[in-house]
């Protein structure tokens, strides 16, 4: 994944445009990168952030960077932003998204003129740049911006900074927020609505599926108006999104609560204690204790001060490593007891089965294990949140392949009413080692938000675009 942040200010941006794209280093660990304009024209700075935090990497580029316009970014993948120079003028650039097509609109490219694009290591091309490149087809920065939305397969949200301002389209189907704040003198855009809290802006408004709009400090100027069709990402709120974000209206947080509520009003298990696997999955397990009248408990500390989100490295062992290392047991809280374990989802296993068994090793009778979200079957072909190469990956589609083939049709075991899926979850939980398994189901889930179904991505549990 990735989060931006920009600012269009009357004074100077840089203090806002550092602190509010750092609230968005839950979203990558691999590069940061602000770019800002003011009299020196354009400034920027990019940065590797594996082995350090984003503060700790542009601390001195806080200290020399100046201007009134600026923005920022938080990236899992290539290098942004970039400085363009066109028949557009000059400008920076950064996205969220992902292009499926990438090639092909590459090649395209080329046959319109392009002369060349820079390769990155490992041979791929940045994303951002070939979106800077789909831009400069259109007359207007504005129009560019459209044409390149038009010509994805995939999502693409884009930030765009020029002398005018700010230039921000959201994803066409709306499947990441851009938010709008506002405070006295200036106007800031995110991802995160949470990022601009502390900075002492106030909502102002939340860009609509495909909606290009020029932020300044003035305010923000709507060029193209929004489309009516929107499929957010539901896992926004389920997992990766930040508790203190608010998306469509809806807080991450309550949301959480409702989930773990509809899972409770569900089960009937009997357990001393409900746990959350922290972070996200705590929030579930307060809403589940609240409902089933479960003490709600910690038998196990996160240790947060070194260790990233474990969705994020590209390495599996990696991933496994940091999900164990950052999980502190408190024995007397295991040993003997009953747990019911929550988590936001179960991918491929691997974290999970090190945790049951890091429970069982720490005298835990029972492990029950209960999820926010329904079988994940499908990967998703519009976010670069998950890093599955392919959809085997996924435990529930070796459990199908297993049971019906590696070409059955997935449609039954979608159904939580089916015999299919009874049969996966039984295969997924003595392959893991679960005491007992149960997973939220869509309908159960789509409610929890309390948004129309159609407004809603669910492809990755269902496969319905």
């Amino acid at each position: 994944m990735s989060g931006f942040f920009g600012v269009t200010s009357k004074k100077d941006c840089v203090f806002d445009l550092f602190y509010g794209t750092d609230y968005h280093s839950h979203l990558g660990t691999r590069r940061g990168g602000m770019a800002v304009y003011g009299k020196s024209g354009f400034e920027r700075a990019i940065h590797n952030i594996e082995n350090a935090p984003f503060r700790t990497k542009f601390e001195r580029d806080f200290d020399e960077m100046e201007g009134n316009y600026g923005i920022g970014c938080i990236s899992d993948s290539e290098p942004q932003p970039l400085l363009v120079r066109s028949h557009l003028g000059n400008y920076a650039i950064t996205t969220v998204g992902r292009i499926n097509n990438l090639d092909e609109l590459v090649q395209q490219a080329f046959r319109n003129g392009a002369s060349h694009f820079l390769e990155m290591s490992g041979g791929n091309i940045n994303a951002t740049e070939l979106v800077a490149a789909l831009i400069n087809r259109g007359s207007t920065i504005a129009e560019g911006m459209r044409l390149a939305q038009e010509a994805i397969d995939g999502s693409m949200s884009i930030l765009v900074l020029t002398q005018e301002g700010i230039y921000a389209a959201r994803d066409r189907m709306g499947r990441t927020p851009v938010i709008v704040g506002k405070k006295e003198g200036a106007y800031c855009v995110t991802f995160e609505s949470f990022a601009y809290l502390n900075l002492g802006y106030t909502f102002e408004k939340s860009l609509g599926p495909g909606e290009i709009d020029r932020i300044t400090p003035e305010g923000a100027e709507v060029l193209l108006p929004a489309r009516d069709e929107m499929k957010i990402c539901t896992f926004l709120w389920v997992y990766y999104g930040n508790p203190a974000s608010t998306y469509e209206g809806l807080n991450v947080e309550e949301m959480r609560y409702h989930c773990g509520d509809a899972l409770a009003r569900r089960d009937n298990i009997e357990a001393d204690g409900v746990a959350g696997l922290p972070d996200s999955g705590t929030a579930h397990a307060v809403g589940y204790a609240n409902r089933s009248g479960i003490p709600l408990v910690r038998p196990f500390i996160k240790y947060t001060a070194t260790w990233p989100r474990s969705f994020m490295p590209t390495n599996q062992k990696r991933r496994d490593l940091i999900a164990h290392m950052k999980l502190i047991p408190i024995r007397s809280l295991i040993e003997n007891k009953r747990l019911l374990l929550i988590d936001d989802s179960l991918v491929r296993g691997t974290q999970m089965y090190g945790t049951t068994n890091f429970l069982f090793g720490s005298g835990a009778k029972e492990v029950h294990i209960r999820l926010a979200c329904p079988p994940i079957l499908y990967g998703c072909p519009y976010l670069n949140f998950s890093r599955s190469a392919s959809e085997m990956e996924l435990i529930a589609r070796r459990k199908i392949a297993k049971l019906s083939g590696e070409h059955a049709d997935i449609t039954p075991y979608t159904d939580p009413d089916s015999p299919e899926y009874a049969a996966m979850l039984e295969e997924i939980r003595s392959e893991l080692g679960f005491t007992s398994l149960r997973y939220h189901r869509l309908d159960d889930m789509i409610a929890s938000t309390g948004l129309p179904s159609c407004k809603l991505c669910t492809y990755c549990w269902n496969g319905k675009k």
